[in-house]
């Protein structure tokens, strides 16, 4: 039997959502949505968004139309946003969760991943770090972002995309720039996110994240046993990323009280070894948030079985990659970067690339059931 993996409902929840929490958060929701001068800012196509989310939070939803909820992680992200940025926040919320459901479009992508490098030091048995053809220098994937490409890519950014990652095929703390990038990124987004196994995080690297404005930290580990750990991150140190984390902690609490960050431990399960109690006794003391995301066999999806899917990937309408070298990709699955619409360059930017013909044929292709004819989505699990 083959299993599907859906990227947006993926992780097991381990947060439980009290009700007590829940209906707070929706008076105050409603306070400051049904007040004009909280609307100010916003123009009319966000006003429209705003009126959706309203009609689906505090009335019956709208006819034909996907419902907005507030899930355990949106109400956990409203509570650390300063009131005035809430109604921003929600019609960028809207677009990430329902545009993909209703194959809907504006200028940008709800959420940007940006690669600072395709480089990394583990090699885990789950992903394409493993595989010599994505690995091999001379094959051209591996490589570092110049400050210059990143800041292109923020500016055009800033403004239009309020989910941002750093992150991708890579580990983003093993780049020489990575405290550069992060400065630049200070104060621009709503919800800056950045994934890291932790095994290169250091006191100048933890100052940098806390003091950028970053509003999650995804500490990736999949287990709470060193053995396990080992066989499933090769060349990863349990020992060695627990104490990193234990002194991000530790300076988070000293020098950085008030950071509104959300530290979150993330493993992937593959394995009937790794159990979820264990997970989240050993790390619930380590991080805000624990979780497990399904596998996905993404090591070389052009060598996998073709697929029977239909259905259209919700990538294509919620997120766009851009790897080190300034290329635009779909999705991150697509290593090999066959579907790419383009690079960014000053006359080439994330708005034109978003929107081209090339990316607009994926996207109609997806949804007139010709997943079959496109590779390497005709191979590839994810919806």
């Amino acid at each position: 039997m083959q299993k599907i993996y859906n990227k947006q409902n993926s992780f097991v929840k381990l947060y439980t959502l009290e009700k007590k929490s829940y209906q707070k958060t929706l008076i105050l929701l409603k306070k400051i949505l049904n007040d004009k001068k909280n609307l100010k800012s916003l123009n009319k196509y966000q006003l429209d968004i705003i009126n959706f989310v309203k009609k689906d939070l505090f009335e019956n939803g709208t006819k034909n139309r996907p419902k907005f909820k507030l899930s355990p992680n949106v109400i956990k992200e409203i509570e650390l946003i300063n009131k005035i940025d809430i109604p921003r926040y929600l019609f960028h919320r809207y677009r990430y969760e329902i545009f993909p459901e209703i194959q809907a479009l504006d200028n940008y992508p709800p959420y940007l991943q940006i690669e600072p490098t395709s480089f990394c030091n583990y090699r885990c048995v789950f992903c394409f770090q493993t595989n010599k053809d994505f690995t091999t220098k001379s094959n051209g994937y591996m490589g570092r972002m110049r400050l210059e490409m990143f800041k292109l890519i923020i500016d055009q950014a800033k403004n239009n995309v309020e989910f941002i990652s750093l992150a991708s095929r890579g580990e983003p703390l093993v780049s020489p720039i990575i405290i550069k990038m992060l400065q630049y990124t200070r104060g621009k987004f709503l919800n800056l996110k950045i994934n890291t196994n932790a095994s290169v995080l250091t006191e100048k690297k933890s100052h940098a994240i806390l003091k950028s404005g970053v509003r999650t930290i995804v500490f990736s580990a999949d287990a709470a046993d060193s053995k396990l750990y080992s066989s499933l991150r090769v060349n990863g140190k349990l020992e060695k990323v627990v104490a990193n984390i234990k002194m991000f902690n530790k300076i988070r609490k000293k020098h950085y009280s008030k950071s509104k960050i959300i530290t979150r431990v993330s493993g992937v399960k593959v394995s009937d070894k790794q159990n979820f109690n264990d997970m989240e006794n050993f790390w619930s003391d380590l991080a805000d948030q624990v979780a497990f995301v399904d596998y996905c066999p993404w090591e070389n999806v052009y060598q996998m079985k073709l697929n029977s899917l239909s259905k259209p990937c919700s990538e294509l309408w919620r997120r766009m990659y851009v790897w080190w070298d300034g290329k635009a990709n779909p999705c991150e699955v697509d290593y090999r970067s066959d579907l790419t619409p383009g690079i960014l360059k000053n006359n080439n930017n994330l708005s034109k690339l978003w929107l081209s013909s090339s990316y607009n044929l994926l996207r109609e292709k997806h949804v007139s059931s010709l997943r079959k004819n496109i590779h390497p989505c005709n191979r590839c699990s994810v919806i």
